[in-house]
């Protein structure tokens, strides 16, 4: 731990609102305060009301950590309505006077925002209050990153579908061009407040851990010159049943009903289903998806979430589906939020069905549970690389297609395809090395938040040098 003798680091955390990214930073801020840090959370009314109670419990077990609500003006509509599943554009720019009237009255010694706070970073370097970035990837998707806009490799085929080298690597990976952003497939440069975000900030926390991808994490720091903290798996935070429960939006089911069913399970059995909060699928893709989970005769778990309001009004699921599987107990399927957590560690649950975001990767890894990768957006298409040819812990559906969260896929993943890749990684064989492996990880990612472990290492380390700087 750092150093008691003294006053305590304050530390400020300025998550931004789309849950993929605000849930990792809430638990970023709880870790720095178990390590002795005063933490101070900037968010919004929303997004303060779903946090009030993990984080009042924290205070009440003793740690230093608050919410502070900057209000929105009346007008910006987009900050008033937003939930977990705001997109990354989502412009929060209007909360810029009252995070600036707030560093200059209270001035913490150091500040912690989100990476899609693009108009963030002058105005706290104007206050020269030191200013960290979390992103919330991993390192070896910022190393794919970071050669694809060195070296171009994706310029040099013919065809969106013909494979490439990324060049220099710790490993052979190779991606397609349809796998990449469309952005970078077309040489249209990511918005340049945020490159100049990282490259005039004092480091970047990363929600990751040494052991799970250690080549990766020596590249960032020594080939990209990056200062970088390794400070995860930041999930890990979540202790006791009510954290894991209720970590972000209130579940939309019952947590003892959803673990009832689970108890009913054979161990191993059970494959969670889950494209996260943000993602939206056609009636098309969700049908085949339906079908195909049917036909493998496996039983699971699917957090529809909010894709089904993208066509209301199409048939989503073949006819008697619902009734079927649960007259069957075949499956459970969760129409919203969902305690993924739970789920996870459950020991009924033998498999995740997962988009590939780093939250829901990291998760997994720390349940010990092999994946089905099915990458849609963002880094995903990287990620999946880590899950099936470094790690080892899982196999792809066949996702070939990067689009946009709200844009419309070309590609719909057969029912077929799905029902192979099920009955593939439920069944026995080749995945029981994927499980021991699994598990192997999962350990060691309980070691690197110990005392002593890698990560913790880091949060001690981070914590001396704002103390320093």
């Amino acid at each position: 731990m750092a150093s008691q003798s003294r006053p305590p680091v304050q530390i400020f955390f300025f998550p931004f609102v789309g849950g993929g990214h605000l849930i990792p930073m809430i638990d970023l801020s709880r870790l720095f305060a178990s390590h002795g840090a005063a933490s101070v959370i900037l968010t919004i009314p929303n997004d303060a009301a779903v946090f009030h109670k993990s984080i009042q419990r924290d205070q009440e077990s003793g740690l230093r950590i608050h919410l502070h609500t900057l209000n929105p003006p009346p007008d910006s509509a987009a900050l008033h309505t937003t939930d977990m599943s705001a997109p990354p554009l989502t412009d929060t720019s209007c909360l810029q006077e009252p995070l600036h009237d707030l560093l200059l009255s209270r001035r913490p010694d150091c500040i912690i925002i989100d990476t899609f706070h693009r108009w963030a970073a002058e105005v706290i370097d104007a206050t020269g209050i030191p200013r960290i970035v979390f992103n919330g990837n991993c390192c070896f998707s910022r190393c794919c990153h970071h050669i694809l806009e060195t070296h171009l490799p994706h310029n040099k085929v013919e065809s969106d579908s013909e494979p490439f080298l990324l060049p220099g690597l710790p490993d052979k990976i190779e991606l397609c061009r349809s796998q990449l952003p469309i952005s970078l497939r077309n040489g249209i440069e990511f918005p340049g407040k945020s490159k100049k975000s990282e490259q005039n900030s004092f480091g970047m926390v990363i929600n990751s851990f040494y052991a799970l991808e250690p080549a990766y994490v020596d590249y960032y720091r020594n080939v990209t010159g990056k200062k970088a903290w390794i400070v995860g798996p930041v999930s890990l935070y979540n202790r006791n049943q009510e954290d894991k429960a209720e970590r972000g939006q209130k579940s939309a089911i019952d947590k003892h009903s959803c673990l009832n069913w689970l108890d009913s399970q054979k161990p191993n059995s059970v494959l969670y289903v889950s494209f996260g909060s943000l993602v939206r699928m056609s009636s098309v893709q969700i049908y085949e998806l339906a079908c195909g989970l049917e036909a493998s005769g496996k039983s699971f778990i699917w957090a529809v979430g909010k894709i089904l309001e993208i066509e209301e009004n199409k048939k989503c699921f073949p006819d008697g589906f619902e009734e079927r599987i649960w007259s069957s107990k075949q499956g459970l399927i969760i129409k919203g939020w969902a305690p993924q957590l739970l789920i996870l560690e459950h020991e009924s649950v033998g498999g995740f069905m997962t988009h590939c975001g780093w939250n829901s990767t990291l998760e997994c890894v720390c349940a010990g549970v092999p994946m089905i990768t099915w990458p849609l957006s963002a880094e995903q298409f990287y990620n999946e690389k880590l899950v099936t040819e470094v790690l080892k812990i899982g196999l792809s559906v066949g996702s070939e297609e990067w689009a946009s969260w709200n844009m419309e896929r070309k590609v719909v993943v057969g029912r077929e395809k799905v029902e192979a890749a099920v009955r593939r990684l439920m069944g026995d064989g080749e995945v029981e090395e994927m499980r021991r492996r699994a598990k192997d990880l999962a350990a060691e990612g309980r070691r690197a938040v110990e005392v002593g472990g890698s990560s913790f290492s880091d949060v001690d380390a981070l914590i001396d040098e704002i103390f320093n700087s």
